[in-house]
């Protein structure tokens, strides 16, 4: 268990090509899987590997984030000792970012009793143990360790990610951007292991050059003064950085060997719980290789598709390949295919949308067909 090191969850992530969803939240807390939120894979992911202090900065549209995590109690962080910090800067300059975040936020680090870090976004969705990553990062006495999955695609998966070249010994020589131009890539998690200290002292560098003004450019063009390893995470990856990679997680957790291994390999996945009554199902439903969240009515078809939690799928609507977040209604006769629609969306009867796999049709938050 890594009774020594902290966790520090920089929410300061891209947004540009996923604004849909993030008009009145951050990516972080967007919904997935039916009753999870983005954040909660990699928060579980820490907890599982004996973290007990893990802060979580965000910037503005945090309030259902916040109202999310609580007091961290469904990740048993709602401790009398060190838990669960959350830093939210809702009022602050918008181009506020990780290291001003972190810099008007020292007085956390040097209170802190851990000596080491593990500094990490939220969009990177995968179920890791850390502790092996840090056993590596150890027994190499490395500066910095980044954590890196190898890919062998050339499609548009983990579009505009870093990229690290590394050498024989996963020495970091370079880092670039993902362009899906070759079809071998070791994708960087944007997850580091460090000294306290080392960060700290990399913070305090940035704010008084002004070189750079992120925490992660500081360690990819800086590197040459440091030891900087790469570790290999080998299970799933998915980056949730645009509108299509949000619908290829959620329909890969359709495929049951994913489930089981994004859900289950390291340590369960936790969230917040919500005491909802079961679906209903009537006679005249029909459902097949779907996710179904609690406190959902389904009287028609639904198929291939995650439906979350207090969804109304009245007779004869038909719902193929989508997303219906959380307290939708989707109206006698309609058919849905291919289509992401956001929490409290009425869908009226007849209606028909459709959206392709490639370009999911994405229907904002409140909307009325």
């Amino acid at each position: 268990m890594l009774n020594n090191y902290m966790g520090i969850l920089n929410l300061n992530e891209n947004e540009t090509n996923i604004i849909s969803l993030t008009k009145s939240r951050p990516l972080a807390a967007i919904p997935i899987a039916a009753r999870y939120r983005v954040i909660d894979f990699v928060l579980s992911n820490m907890v599982n590997s004996g973290l007990r202090n893990v802060g979580v900065f965000t910037q503005s549209k945090s309030r259902s984030l916040v109202d999310h995590l609580g007091s961290g109690k469904p990740w048993d962080l709602d401790r009398r000792l060190n838990g669960l910090f959350v830093f939210n800067f809702g009022f602050a300059s918008v181009s506020l970012n990780d290291v001003e975040m972190l810099w008007n936020n020292m007085e956390y680090l040097y209170r802190s009793k851990e000596k080491n870090v593990i500094l990490s976004p939220s969009y990177m969705i995968a179920n890791i143990d850390y502790i092996k990553a840090v056993t590596y990062h150890e027994e190499n006495n490395q500066d910095i360790t980044v954590i890196y999955k190898n890919i062998d695609s050339g499609t548009n998966d983990f579009l505009n990610c870093d990229v690290l070249n590394i050498d024989e010994n996963n020495n970091l020589l370079s880092v670039g951007k993902n362009m899906c131009s070759s079809n071998s890539l070791n994708i960087s998690m944007e997850m580091f292991i460090m000294k306290k200290d080392l960060l700290i002292s990399l913070i305090n560098n940035c704010i008084q050059t002004g070189s750079y003004s992120t925490i992660k450019d500081a360690i990819y063009k800086n590197f040459n003064g440091l030891k900087v390893k790469a570790y290999e995470f080998k299970g799933y990856l998915q980056c949730i950085n645009s509108i299509s990679s949000y619908y290829k997680t959620n329909m890969d957790m359709l495929n049951l060997k994913t489930t089981k291994q994004l859900f289950f390999s390291n340590g369960p996945i936790y969230t917040k719980i919500k005491d909802e009554p079961p679906t209903k199902y009537s006679n005249k439903s029909k459902v097949n290789n779907s996710i179904i969240g609690d406190g959902c009515i389904i009287e028609g078809l639904v198929e291939n598709s995650i439906i979350s939690r207090g969804v109304i799928v009245q007779r004869g609507a038909e719902i193929t390949n989508s997303i219906i977040l959380q307290n939708c209604q989707i109206k006698e006769n309609s058919k849905l295919s291919n289509v992401i629609i956001d929490k409290n969306v009425i869908i009226d009867k007849d209606k028909q949308l459709n959206g392709a796999a490639e370009f999911p049709l994405v229907i904002e938050k409140r909307a009325l067909f």
